[in-house]
């Protein structure tokens, strides 16, 4: 039998999922908005009107959560190597 996980190790799987959906749902949002486009070149106009009435609401939440997590990461990496640094044999 396994121990019952804790609750920080639940809540980073969790945002671990969150953070995998999110970069799906953008990387679907620009593939819908190249065929969007493409449509939009041959006066087929309802996949760009959805796509601008869905943009504030949906997909720039999306996008900024992205960018705030490779921000986030970036500055933990460079913490952690920092601290790595500063205390060298403590490191594994």
């Amino acid at each position: 039998m396994s121990e019952p996980q804790s609750l920080s190790v639940r809540l980073k799987g969790w945002l671990d999922n969150l953070l995998v959906a999110n970069v799906f749902l953008v990387i679907a949002g620009a593939v819908w908005f190249g065929l969007a486009i493409a449509l939009h070149s041959r006066n087929v106009e309802a996949p760009l009107k959805l796509f601008q009435q869905l943009w504030e609401p949906l997909f720039t939440p999306a996008i900024g959560l992205l960018m705030a997590a490779a921000v986030l990461s970036g500055i933990l990496g460079w913490w952690q190597r920092r601290a790595q640094k500063q205390h060298p044999d403590t490191g594994s």
